[in-house]
């Protein structure tokens, strides 16, 4: 009986929770399917690691700290074995340029661009600052101190700014 109600009680954490994975996901996936087996690893990872979690963090912070680790080994997996097993993009098929070049003359297709194109860590701290998260849960989450916190953030938006400033003139 008791493992029911464990079971109950991790599924609906993460129902309550479930919009952390998805903008995790589509933060280090762009394929659909790659997204779908993310968010499944994400998951399964979050499910061994539900009796060791610790009370005094909120679940959410639990969560994205669990998400994000997953996905950046998830990451960093994929990009290997896709540069190993398919040494042709498979951008070859595609003749059109129109959809990228559509959402890169939106400000905001811009600033997702310049987004992605950041390291794991610097992508992690961003996703979580435009979560509007204290640098204190993103330090909780990323496991640096709030001052490291602080100073990578401003260094990552004054990045972005520039990079996104000089794209706009282009």
């Amino acid at each position: 009986m008791m493992d029911k109600n464990r079971t109950a009680n991790f599924l609906v954490i993460v129902e309550n929770n479930k919009g952390i994975l998805f903008k995790v996901a589509n933060s280090y996936c762009r394929n659909i399917e790659d997204k779908k087996d993310l968010v499944q690893e994400i998951i399964l990872q979050l499910w061994k690691s539900f009796d060791n979690y610790n009370e005094k963090f909120k679940y959410s912070t639990w969560i994205y700290r669990i998400s994000l680790n997953v996905a950046i080994s998830f990451y960093r997996k994929e990009n290997s074995r896709k540069r190993i097993s398919n040494p042709i993009t498979t951008d070859i098929f595609d003749f059109s340029d129109k959809e990228i070049s559509d959402e890169k003359e939106t400000d905001l297709g811009i600033l997702n661009h310049l987004i992605s194109e950041l390291n794991d860590l610097n992508k992690a701290l961003i996703l979580l600052y435009l979560e509007e998260k204290s640098y204190k849960e993103i330090s909780e989450i990323i496991g640096i101190t709030e001052t490291n916190v602080a100073t990578k953030i401003g260094r990552i938006k004054s990045i972005l700014k520039k990079e996104f400033n000089q794209l706009k003139i282009q």
